[in-house]
């Protein structure tokens, strides 16, 4: 539950953190690199939602030794949708039109339905 949710909250903050990136412009493209991983590296509006979203990953990469397969990677995908779906609508963001809105109540109907067919 705690990986969906830190990759889910986390995404939105990183695209805010990053933003300003695509004005460093270098001709050469090493130094374009290095000036792009400084430019993420000392932002610290980056940084912690990266670092948070990593630690997403960790705790999804130990789950998986404890529970099913089939039913982890799925309902961590689509939950981990809806968390950013809903993140960004909370920073003030548009994620969508009326359709938006019904496809993340059927994705929780069907995580529903996956968790209930284990069960």
């Amino acid at each position: 539950m705690v990986g969906f949710a830190l990759w889910g909250c986390t995404n939105p903050l990183l695209k805010c953190g990053g933003q300003g990136i695509e004005e460093l412009q270098e001709k050469n493209v090493l130094l374009r690199i290095l000036h792009q991983l400084k430019f993420l590296l000392l932002n610290w509006k980056y940084m912690i939602p990266f670092l948070l979203n990593q630690s997403g990953s960790l705790v999804f990469y130990l789950t998986l030794a404890t529970v099913d397969l089939s039913l982890a990677v799925p309902v961590t995908n689509s939950l981990a949708f809806l968390f950013t779906s809903l993140t960004a609508k909370l920073m003030g963001e548009k994620i969508g039109n009326t359709g938006t809105y019904v496809g993340m109540f059927l994705v929780a109907i069907g995580v529903s339905i996956c968790v209930y067919s284990k069960s």
